[in-house]
């Protein structure tokens, strides 16, 4: 596995090693003494996996300590470009956001610690996205910021008028009036 260093510290994009033959491929999506190796003391306690419809964005959400998540994401099948925002208030790149596009076909990973909103769209349909999260959900820690926030100007990579969003995702509030607890 190859672990690749991004422009804000902490946020790794992962490379593993694919084992492909003419009955189709192998690899290994998580190795515990790899990640420690690299850096990543992450003890998973959940799984999540969502399929969704080009356009769907889920985003941007965190949760406040003592619930902070850090995640594992990837792709199994479809096209998304991911979003991480880091939020953590000592941070020299605090606001400013890192965007990568995981795909089935590329096998790209996103670590994404606790500190930062998350969230992506999906580039294509039928897409399955996966992570493996270290803390389990609680509602009330939850924090969010709007997707589409001018602050954050966020490159989406889709027209904005194909946008699917939740509900509760058309609500979150503006980045200036988060109050981060990282």
């Amino acid at each position: 596995m190859n672990f690749l260093e991004t422009p804000i510290k902490d946020l790794l994009i992962i490379e593993p090693k694919i084992w492909k033959d003419d009955r189709g491929y192998f690899y290994e999506s998580y190795n515990k003494k790899l990640f420690q190796e690299a850096g990543i003391e992450a003890n998973f306690v959940q799984d999540n996996q969502s399929f969704s419809q080009k356009g769907t964005l889920r985003g941007l959400h965190a949760q406040a300590n003592p619930f902070a998540q850090g995640k594992l994401v990837r792709v199994i099948q479809g096209k998304v470009i991911d979003v991480a925002v880091d939020i953590r208030k000592n941070s020299p790149t605090y606001g400013q956001h890192f965007s990568v596009e995981l795909s089935g076909d590329n096998f790209k990973m996103f670590w994404v610690p606790p500190g930062f909103l998350h969230g992506f769209v999906t580039l294509e349909d039928n897409t399955i996205f996966t992570y493996k999260v270290t803390n389990l959900y609680d509602k009330a820690s939850e924090i969010g910021v709007l997707w589409n926030d001018t602050d954050l100007n966020i490159d989406w990579g889709i027209a904005l008028d194909e946008v699917i969003l939740s509900e509760k995702d058309k609500l979150l509030s503006r980045f200036a009036d988060l109050k981060s607890p990282f």
